[in-house]
């Protein structure tokens, strides 16, 4: 079905409704409403407050006989979970994987807020990279509303008569990534295993899993997917998404035979990107957090760089990219 890639709320079948967060960059996610009779889904809160407060209020005409029981993280980064406080409470369940919630832990509001204070002392390239990427949004105020119920494997939801499956994909982009199938309708909810005309992030890994997860993901054949970021997609976006990170680690394996280090693959790989399709997909600089981690993933042992100096050399990038 074609759907515009605008900002809102989009109704992908009766009841399934897709909020949308163009153009899907740092922070830009996506989340979704199932709504059943006397109560409904929600799958994924936004970066902060006022972002999930404006998709709640879109959200107001449905929900106001269906209100929101059930609350699904599919990971534990911050721009599907800060949100949490504005829909947890009494009656409210929030679901994720175990993985996810211990992973929630280790990444409170707190510590970005404390990243972005320290943005007038670093240098020009890092300061404007993290004021492009994480300005927009704020974190003051947000208190963790962690989940209430987790799962490994699979969970099945029922609610108001809806029926959702809940997979475990991860660990892949995230310890924790899970997706949220809706068979009846066939929709897929797919957290950040997709990002559509962006660039994936692989945090966690390995690879493998990812590529297993978007095999999975292909399988349900769907006729509507969700992305965690970008605008809707189909089997064609999965695949792309795939190709991407075979890529990756095709090229890593290849510099690390060549006896390139971590930082002159990540220019090397970056080069040969130059020369794909995902030459013009946002936020390329990603590969310099991308080749960590497979490097990683294939040589065990490897001190993989702290996250200080993964956000230095994504800001290096994006500045040369700049000109």
């Amino acid at each position: 079905m074609a759907v515009p890639y605008t900002k809102g709320l989009h109704e992908v079948a009766p009841g399934v409704i897709a909020y949308l967060q163009p153009f899907g960059g740092w922070g830009w996610s996506n989340a979704g409403l199932v709504v059943g009779d006397g109560e409904s889904i929600l799958v994924d809160t936004l970066f902060d407050l006022s972002l999930t407060a404006t998709m709640l209020e879109a959200m107001a005409p449905q929900v106001t006989t269906s209100p929101i029981t059930t609350v699904v993280n599919t990971h534990a980064n911050g721009d599907h979970c800060y949100g949490n406080q504005l829909v947890a409470g009494p009656g409210v369940r929030i679901v994720a994987t175990a993985a996810a919630a211990a992973e929630m832990d280790e990444t409170p509001p707190a510590m970005l807020a404390a990243m972005m204070s320290m943005v007038p002392t670093l240098p020009a390239d890092e300061a404007l990279f993290l004021t492009e990427a994480f300005g927009p949004f704020s974190f003051a105020g947000i208190e963790p509303a962690p989940p209430t119920a987790t799962f490994s494997g699979s969970l099945s939801l029922d609610v108001g008569g809806r029926h959702v499956e809940l997979v475990e994909v991860g660990p892949a982009h995230t310890a924790g990534d899970a997706i949220a199938w809706l068979p009846e309708h066939r929709v897929v909810f797919s957290g950040d295993i997709l990002f559509i005309g962006g660039t994936p992030i692989v945090w966690n890994g390995p690879v493998a899993n990812w590529l297993a997860a978007c095999e999975r993901i292909l399988s349900l054949d769907a006729d509507v997917i969700v992305p965690g970021h970008g605008p809707l997609t189909d089997a064609a976006g999965v695949r792309a998404v795939a190709s991407y990170l075979s890529l990756v680690e095709e090229q890593v394996r290849d510099c690390r035979t060549s006896g390139m280090s971590p930082l002159e693959a990540t220019a090397d790989i970056d080069r040969t990107i130059d020369a794909t399709p995902f030459a013009g997909w946002l936020d390329r600089e990603r590969i310099a957090v991308n080749v960590e981690t497979v490097w990683a993933d294939l040589e065990p042992g490897h001190l993989r760089a702290p996250i200080t100096e993964l956000f230095a050399r994504m800001a290096r990038l994006a500045a040369l990219r700049r000109g």
